[in-house]
This record gives C-alpha cells, structure tokens and sequence, in this order.
C-alpha cells in the first residue's frame, strides 16, 4: 500500500516571521493525526529556522533544488552534505520553473536525482509537459524522455528511494488544473512506463500530482488509483489550505 505525500513547495516566497506563523498552523493542524506524510520546501536560508520549528513534529522539509557537484569553486550553489546539515528528508529535483527558466537538461536532472540518492536524501523528480507539448500530441514522449534520463543513469531500481511528481506545466501557477480523469491518465501512464522496466518498482512508486492543487479539488484528485499525493504550490503558503489538502487524504 502506497502512502500517500502532500508537498509543500514554498518557491521564492517567506520571511521569518510569515514562516513561523504557518508552520504554528501547519502543526498545530496535523496535531491531531493524519493518513500521509507531509513535507515543506522552503527557500534555502529558512532551513535552518525550519528544522528548530519542526523537529518533533509528523511534518518533514526539504530543499526546492540542489547541486549535482561535490563542495567546491560553485557560486551560489548548494552540495548535498550542505542538506544534511539541516537534516532534509526530500529535495525538489528537475521542477518545471528549473528546466524553463534555468535551463536544466533531464540529463543535468538525472544527476541531481543521482546525488540525492547517494547523499541519504530522498529525490522528488518533477515530469511534465508545456501546453504547447500537450497541444501537438507529444506529451507522452516528453515524459518518457525525462524519465528514462534518470533510469538510463542509475537505472529503474533507483526509484524505489525516489518520489515522482507529475506538473502539467501549464496548470502551475495559472489557476488551471488538469481535471482528476486527465491527470490519473497521465499518472497512469507514468507508472506504466516504470512497468516496462520493472512492474513492482512501478507499484510501490508514489506518484504525486502538481498542478495548481487546492483544498477545493484535493479530495477528488487524490481518489484517483495513480495519484498518491500531491505537489502542492501557491496553496502550500497558506495554512489552513495546506492543512485542507493533507487532510484530502
């Protein structure tokens, strides 16, 4: 049986206090028991204040992004034992706004992906398609691409301490969302695709949706057989609503 993940990616967002505040809802919320686990990603200079406010806590954290490289002459970048430091369970490895606005190949994701895994730190590989990709009918391929970049690279039982997330990249941030039936024929077919290679990889994956969830749609997207969770964005930095969506479960 799968257990299901709920995801917060907090993105370029937060101060110390506004931070404070939420994870003191967040916690205060989830108090009470819950039926998934439950991560936070904040910017990288929150780690620190993260780890003091959840440490006891059901809720884990993790970073949005991380270097592929050992320590060394990287400016602005940030190693693997960097993360362990501040204990992160999760790191966010090839997200849409990385891939679209940073350049970051599916082979430079695959070794990200590569030194999560060798560092103890569990990857979540973000897949997805732009509209423009889904619209010419080649949505399939474009995440059979960014899949097999990472099996190719350290091969399909790497996934068994990995987490995927599925981004219809053009229902992050746009208020869009992909309906329940569309998003569990993708994540259907991700799983699949895992099968090919191995079909008890493929069953234990936990494959969580990211786009544009809400505490108003969570409930029936994560009903779906394929959908184990979610990546959540914008509703991630409110907490009741963050709340709302682990309790969907």
């Amino acid at each position: 049986m799968r257990r299901p993940l709920v995801a917060g990616n907090w993105k370029m967002n937060g101060s110390l206090q506004s931070i404070q505040e939420l994870l003191a809802t967040i916690t205060a919320g989830v108090a009470d028991g819950i039926k998934a686990d439950c991560a936070v990603f904040p910017p990288f200079p929150y780690l620190g204040e993260v780890e003091r406010l959840l440490s006891g806590t059901v809720v884990r954290w993790g970073a949005q992004n991380v270097s592929q490289r050992a320590p060394g002459a990287f400016t602005g970048e940030v190693a693997t034992a960097m993360l362990l430091d501040f204990h992160c369970t999760y790191v966010i490895v090839g997200h849409s706004e990385r891939r679209a606005l940073y350049g970051e190949s599916s082979a430079i994701v695959a070794e990200k992906f590569a030194a999560a895994r060798k560092a103890g730190i569990i990857p979540i590989l973000c897949v997805g398609e732009t509209l423009e990709e889904r619209e010419g009918g080649v949505m399939e391929t474009v995440i059979a691409e960014q899949l097999d970049a990472v099996i190719e690279l350290e091969g399909i039982k790497a996934f068994d301490d990995a987490v995927i997330a599925y981004e219809p990249v053009w229902a992050i941030g746009t208020g869009k969302t992909a309906t329940p039936e569309q998003a569990q024929e993708v994540h259907a077919f991700i799983r699949g695709r895992l099968a090919t290679h191995d079909a008890d990889v493929a069953a234990r994956e936990r494959i969580l949706y990211g786009g544009s969830v809400k505490g108003s749609n969570a409930a029936e997207l994560f009903a779906m057989p394929d959908i184990d969770g979610g990546l959540v964005g914008g509703a991630a930095l409110n907490g009741q609503e963050f709340v709302t969506i682990i309790k969907a479960v």
